[in-house]
Parts: structure tokens; sequence; C-alpha cells
């Protein structure tokens, strides 16, 4: 006769084989074992990822340096201005689309206006420039930011319905149950973490290349156009909130032609008093 101890650790032994059998294997198993919940999560994970990645090759194909700063353009701009021929580099800025090219030409439309008003200018299209390229790798911190949180709702949805389950079961569910909705639960965490950690390196990669890129457009700008230091303003900018001579003048001459005589009626006439007649001395 079989010993009863032995006997037990058969039966323990041939009940954990039971749930590693019932227990899905593989990756993709896992993955699928979450049911509904879980797999809704996970596509919109992946989508997150898909998102991701086109967002990666589109900075890859923006940031690229002959995207921002074309060879020869701002030597170019700046022996045409040396020589006097502004609208030479107007036209050679015309050709050559780039994030320097609409910097310049932002300076080169301030022209007669002197060097204040083109350094004014330049830095506006400057600021302009970097918040249109850093407001594209934004979304790439939205993504990191967010696939954990997807991650941690999957997780904490599989908490709720494994210890719904051992509470249906009023603890005749064993640790093995519990373990294996724990786990199962824990997979979207874990893919959450694999789509944001990917997605914020590469929006700091971008962030640095987007300042860099941008602190050279900022030199080769300032180089090309610093000509036009040497060279008096030819127009003086009108203020805005200043109304110009010719307009002062036609204001006041509407002024004193809306002036008009007043035609007042004459005075009337005053009644005068009749002269009184006295009784004459020979009554």
């Amino acid at each position: 006769m079989m010993p009863l101890p032995k006997l037990n650790i058969q039966m323990f032994l041939l009940s954990q084989t039971a749930v590693a059998n019932d227990s899905p294997t593989g990756f993709f198993g896992i993955l699928l074992s979450g049911g509904l919940v879980g797999i809704l999560i996970l596509l919109v994970l992946a989508g997150l990822s898909i998102t991701a990645a086109y967002l990666l090759f589109d900075q890859v194909m923006t940031l690229r340096r002959k995207e921002v700063l074309p060879d020869g353009i701002s030597d170019t701009v700046r022996q045409a201005l040396l020589t006097g021929r502004p609208a030479e580099a107007d036209a050679a800025c015309r050709r050559l689309p780039s994030v320097l090219s609409v910097v310049l030409l932002s300076g080169l439309s301030e022209f007669e206006f002197g060097w204040r008003e083109v350094e004014k200018a330049v830095e506006d299209s400057l600021a302009q420039q970097s918040a249109r390229l850093m407001r594209r790798i934004e979304y790439l911190s939205v993504i990191g930011n967010i696939a954990p949180m997807v991650g941690l709702l999957g997780t904490v949805t599989g908490m709720i319905f494994a210890f719904q389950q051992v509470a249906a079961t009023r603890g005749a569910a064993g640790a093995g149950d519990l373990a294996e909705g724990i786990y199962q639960a824990l997979v979207t965490t874990v893919c959450g973490l694999v789509v944001a950690i990917p997605s914020l390196a590469i929006y700091a990669v971008c962030r640095n290349r987007v300042d860099s890129l941008i602190a050279e457009v900022a030199y080769q700008s300032q180089h090309a156009l610093a000509p036009i230091k040497r060279r008096p303003a030819t127009r003086a900018r009108q203020p805005a909130n200043t109304p110009t001579a010719a307009a002062t003048k036609g204001i006041t001459g509407n002024a004193k032609q809306s002036r008009k005589p007043i035609d007042r009626p004459p005075p009337a006439p005053s009644a005068k008093k009749p002269p009184q007649q006295g009784n004459s001395p020979d009554e």
C-alpha cells in the first residue's frame, strides 16, 4: 500500500501539471488570454505604437540637414547683399525652400527699414519655425505619457476580474487561479511600457535635434544678413497708432467744412412807450 504523504505529493504534481496544461503558452497566447477588455486595450496600444512609428519616420525626413539648412544659401545671400543686389538674394531664397530660407526672406522683407527691423523680423521668424518643428514632435511625448496609463488601466481591470472570481467562489479559488489572473492583467502594463519607453527616447533625441538646427539657422541668418548693418535705412516705419500728415489734414479739413454758421433769427424790435401827455398850464 502506497504511503499517504507520497500519494499527496503525486496528486499535487498532477494538479499543477493540469493547471500548466490549461494555461496559455507562448507570448501571443498570453496576450490573447486577457479577455475582451485586454484585447481592446492591446489594440489601442498597437495604434499608439503605429502612430509613434509614423512620427519617427516623419521626423527623420523633416529634420534632415538639407531640408533645414541647404548648403550655400547663406553665402549666396551674403554675396548678393555685399554687391547691393537684394533682389538676387530674395530669388536665391525662393529657389531653395527651407527653414533657413523662410527666416532669410523674413529679414529681407524689412530690408528698406534698416538693421533693427531686419533683426526683429528674423527673431520672430525663428521663434515661429522653432514652434512649428517642436509641435510635430510633441505627439511623441503625448504617446509616451498615455501608453503606460492605458496599460495600467488594463492591469487594474484584470485585477478586478481576478479578485471578483475569488469572491464569487467564496475563497474556493486557489492561489494558482489568482496568480493566473494577475499575470494576465500585467501583460497590458508591459505592452504600455514597451510603447512608451521608445517614444520618450525618440522625443528627447528629436527635441535636441531641433534645438541644434534652430541654433545653426540663427547663426547663418545673422551671418548672411550682416551687410545690412552697414547700410542706412531708406525708409522709416510709420507707427501704427499715429495718424499720417495727410490723414490729419483731411480730418482737419473735414472738421472745418462741417462748421457752418448758425442762422440766428434777428432780434425782435423793442416796443417804445408813447410819451405821456401831461396837464397843460392853461388848465
